[in-house]
């Protein structure tokens, strides 16, 4: 068995065998492409994901100071540039907050459509913010989709109620009523301590006792 594994034997199979022969270069690309993707990702790109976690910080210090425009200026070539890596997705969302407080609601949609990041809380709040943004544009029902979305997309004791009660006030907004009841009620069940702090009976009071004209 052995001395089939010899190199002598193994090289007049591969001249003789054309399967083996085919096989054996496919192998090989495989193991190639294999070995161009550790090297890849362990020489470059973690690096430069790692230099975009650096670099969102400097758009921060415009943010903080309320310099909205400076914020803008300094975010929109980070983002192209980190496009894809972890900083440039945080890069993204904090430019289309930027583009809200500007009045740019379509600007920030675009830029909120595309943030892909596996952190729970920023990836629901890209959501969330899409939600503002439609109602900001009075696209009501659209809001509403994308507060469920945000909603159901990660169910916890702060994103979930507090999207479910935006979609319970937009569904009035709609005078669909019977929707913001179930909104409102699914938040008295099963997120108390948010209910309480909304006092949440009298949504439900007004919406279910509200008839549509």
């Amino acid at each position: 068995m052995i001395e089939d594994l010899s190199f002598d034997n193994l090289k007049s199979k591969f001249n003789s065998d054309k399967r083996f022969k085919i096989g054996t270069y496919l192998v090989g690309g495989i193991l190639a492409l294999g070995l161009l993707f550790f090297l890849y990702r362990q020489f470059i790109w973690m690096p430069s994901n790692e230099k975009s976690n650096d670099g969102w910080w400097v758009a921060m210090n415009y943010i903080e100071k309320d310099s909205t425009d400076q914020a803008i200026k300094s975010l929109e070539p980070f983002v192209k540039s980190y496009n894809g890596k972890t900083g440039g997705e945080i890069g993204q969302y904090l430019l289309a907050t930027q583009y809200m407080k500007k009045g740019e609601f379509q600007k920030a949609l675009n830029n909120l459509e595309d943030v892909d990041l596996n952190d729970t809380y920023i990836s629901v709040f890209a959501i969330g913010l899409q939600g503002d943004c439609h109602s900001d544009m009075k696209n009501y029902e659209k809001a509403i989709g994308k507060y469920l979305e945000a909603a159901d997309a990660n169910d916890n004791e702060m994103t979930t109620p507090m999207y479910l009660f935006k979609a319970g006030l937009h569904a009035e907004k709609l005078k669909k009523f019977e929707d913001a009841t179930t909104y409102y009620t699914r938040i008295q069940d099963d997120y108390p301590s948010y209910a309480a702090q909304k006092t949440i009976e009298k949504y439900i009071a007004r919406s279910s006792s509200t008839k549509v004209k």
